[in-house]
């Protein structure tokens, strides 16, 4: 019996042992290995970087109008905030390289956009502003003109009427646009005249 009690307690002391053992390591001092300002070993990655090309970078990669249509349909939308800030005003327009940047804009942007990028991809388009006087209501819209192997072409994306909005021609003329617009433009409102901004 008193084997037995002795070995009881034997058994219960080399049990305790791995417990007591933990105890005493999970009491044991943390040592942290701190570093000087600036020398942390943390591997630090470079910050991503977009890189976004000025409006002369972009510009210079575009051979033709067709280029600046498929940017104008791919990216540039129309601003209708900005437009019923100043329906029925002209405003200073945006700078194409605004413009580029926010990728939207109403009919002064848009056409000043066009004009001036087409002119720099290819002077011969001789591109210019168009005005269109549109009564009832004092109201005047603005579109870019270019010609290309003696037709004349009208790009329009700065108008909020679908029917309108886009690439159009081959024309022989304004008039002959004016015609165009005059017909499909949604409220139906007469055009009482149509020329170049000097």
């Amino acid at each position: 019996m008193k084997k037995h009690k002795e070995y009881f307690r034997l058994t219960l002391v080399v049990s305790a042992l791995p417990i007591c053992m933990l105890a005493l390591f999970a009491c044991a001092p943390v040592r942290v290995k701190t570093y000087p300002a600036g020398t942390s070993p943390v591997k630090k990655y470079p910050a991503e970087t977009h890189s976004v090309k000025t409006y002369d970078e972009t510009v210079s990669q575009w051979k033709s109008y067709e280029d600046l249509v498929r940017w104008m349909e791919k990216h540039f939308s129309f601003d209708m905030e900005r437009y019923k800030k100043f329906e029925g005003t002209l405003p200073i327009p945006r700078s194409p390289e605004e413009t580029l940047q926010l990728k939207s804009g109403i009919y002064i942007d848009a056409a000043e956009f066009s004009k001036k990028t087409l002119n720099q991809i290819n002077p011969s388009y001789k591109a210019q502003i168009v005005v269109i006087i549109v009564r009832p209501n004092v109201f005047n819209h603005y579109v870019c003109s270019f010609k290309k192997d003696g037709k004349l072409f009208i790009m329009d994306y700065g108008t909020p009427y679908r029917e309108v909005t886009g690439f159009h021609g081959p024309y022989h003329s304004i008039e002959e646009y004016k015609r165009f617009y005059e017909k499909y433009y949604p409220e139906k409102r007469h055009v009482e005249g149509i020329g170049y901004l000097p």
